[in-house]
């Protein structure tokens, strides 16, 4: 019988990894298919003109953008705040109603209902994210105790051995960025199946376009105003949307019923008994620790990589030259190669972690410095192979660069139960990335992608030799919460060799002897009412806080116990 609850037990930590993969996954294909389309749409001049007039689409769509984009930058305030109050699982829930909500507002596009759903969107970015670092590298470490369960340390809940998380912390990150790089894979599909059919081919659209890559300012300098060729019906358009919509409600679903909680309810509440003020200043004090502080510079690259993915390597360099009835498949074997190149991240099972992660920034190096050298021409489809080899090679560089820090950031902070506020740090840097780029587009990404992938490999080498000289680091601690012993979690455990009279004997005598000290301390101090309190006096409050801390510890046993005996 123990096995088979243990064996439940560890079949359910996957069933909870493989359906936050699948959720997320299907959240950002839904987010990045209808954005991708909308803008595409919203470009078109004829599109504008015929449809919505002087409503002004263009102008929503950089206030949209803007919302997305900007607001992130305000998430370290506040993500520690949402995920203490709403907990982990149900923040991840949360955050994909918005992205359903962003999905709605479609059906109607005014000002009053895209830029309000961009701006929510962007609120919940840092927290989704968080989020989700965090319940791959919890359910890990539950794994780890379901697995050794019959092992001292894990019976008694002491401190597991140093590395002991890792081999399951690798499995897990890979197995959710496998899965979740297929987003770009599935984004494609309203493309493919829909808005393909409507394009014009690239000698239309890139008729005035001259320079592409390297020689090219922007994104696409003279891009043609009217890309369609006619316009989608409006009923078409409503289909499509709904069925953005029922997905969006499917990932909804995925993280209510697939997902459990990453915690037990004693440790949720736990967290909700830690301070407001507290919770708000975790994140500054983890950036104590220099080895998220040496992190940082890996965390604006792994930001910036992303996006020149998308605006350099496959806008500036694929469509100026295949066109845009070939983005679809750029896009897709960019997807494809992070998915499958994610595995790779398992080769950390036997060699040292640095690999991962300088690997991949060493692919983008060299990538850059190519494309630094190397402009296609416009309306020349036959360098369609070179740029799917390209795509590739960066989808195989963002995979190690993905993969590598969730994983090594599990495996630093591994004797932290709750790693929130590591990756809001984490992912909080990425989107200060992302504003910097949107912001200042006028940047040159190369240059400043290949400086900051120089920058973040001589960082994140730094900290290796200081934890290998066994630098000693600041690591804060989450604050004791302080309970009020009430309610049938914080009982103590029964003893049923002992009856209630005993019971009731025992706490009577406990209560007699601790009145007694209080009186004749009472009586001791009279002389002086200003004074600190006596001997007396303090070993009433240490009796009194070890019986507290001892129910307090024996809470989270007591539940696990009777919910055993009711399977």
């Amino acid at each position: 019988e123990e096995r088979k609850y243990y064996r439940r037990k560890r079949l359910g930590v996957v069933k909870n990894v493989v359906g936050a993969s699948c959720g997320g996954m299907i959240v950002y294909s839904v987010y990045m298919g209808l954005l991708q389309m909308q803008l595409i749409l919203h470009y078109d001049e004829t599109y504008r003109e015929v449809k919505y007039g002087t409503l002004g689409l263009e102008d929503i769509d950089n206030k949209m953008l803007m919302g997305i984009n900007v607001t992130p930058i305000v998430g370290l305030l506040y993500t520690p705040v949402l995920i203490r109050f709403l907990g982990t699982k149900w923040m991840m829930f949360l955050a994909s109603g918005i992205y359903a909500l962003f999905v709605s507002t479609n059906y109607w596009e005014r000002y009053y209902t895209l830029v309000p759903s961009a701006v929510a969107i962007g609120v919940v970015i840092v927290p989704l994210w968080a989020s989700l670092g965090n319940y791959i590298t919890r359910m890990a470490q539950q794994y780890y105790e379901y697995v050794n369960y019959k092992d001292e340390h894990v019976q008694e809940q002491k401190k597991p051995p140093k590395g002991a998380f890792h081999p399951y912390i690798i499995i897990f990150q890979s197995v959710f960025y496998i899965v979740f790089h297929l987003s770009f894979v599935f984004a494609e599909f309203p493309m493919v199946l829909f808005l393909n059919y409507y394009l014009n081919d690239y000698k239309h659209t890139l008729f005035k376009v001259t320079q592409c890559g390297a020689s090219g300012k922007g994104v696409i300098e003279n891009l043609n105003k009217t890309v369609l060729h006619s316009l989608p019906r409006s009923l078409l358009l409503i289909e499509v949307e709904s069925v953005l919509m029922g997905a969006a409600f499917l990932a909804m679903l995925i993280f209510l019923v697939l997902c459990g909680a990453a915690y037990r309810p004693t440790e949720e509440i736990d967290l909700r008994s830690i301070g407001w003020g507290n919770i708000f200043q975790l994140p500054f004090k983890h950036l104590r620790d220099y080895r998220l502080r040496l992190l940082c510079p890996f965390f604006v690259y792994s930001g910036f990589e992303m996006l020149f993915a998308v605006q350099g390597l496959i806008l500036s360099f694929g469509v100026c030259s295949v066109g845009m009835e070939k983005l679809w498949l750029l896009v897709m074997v960019y997807g494809l190669s992070s998915s499958i190149c994610s595995g790779l991240a398992l080769m950390l099972l036997r060699l040292p972690r640095q690999i991962i992660l300088l690997v991949g920034a060493f692919m983008h190096f060299v990538l850059i410095i190519a494309l630094m050298c190397w402009s296609p021409q416009p309306r020349e489809p036959s360098y369609l192979p070179y740029l799917l080899v390209l795509s590739a090679l960066w989808g195989l560089g963002t995979a190690l660069n993905k993969t590598g820090l969730s994983t090594l950031l599990g495996m630093l902070y591994e004797d932290k139960e709750r790693l929130d506020f590591v990756f809001t740090i984490y992912h909080w840097w990425q989107a200060i990335a992302i504003f910097i780029v949107y912001l200042w587009s006028a940047l040159p990404m190369r240059v400043n992608s290949f400086l900051l992938s120089i920058l973040a490999c001589l960082c994140y080498v730094q900290m290796e030799r200081r934890l290998a000289k066994k630098i000693p680091f600041r690591l804060p601690r989450i604050p004791r919460p302080r309970h009020k012993v009430k309610g049938y979690r914080y009982l103590e455990e029964e003893n049923s060799d002992e009856s209630d009279t005993d019971l009731s004997d025992v706490d009577d005598d406990e209560k007699d002897e601790d009145e007694r000290g209080l009186v004749e301390e009472d009586r001791n101090t009279d002389d002086d009412s200003q004074g600190s309190p006596g001997p007396e006096r303090s070993r009433v409050r240490d009796r009194r806080r070890k019986h507290d801390n001892a129910a307090y510890e024996q809470a989270g046993e007591r539940e696990d116990y009777v919910q055993h005996m009711r399977d």
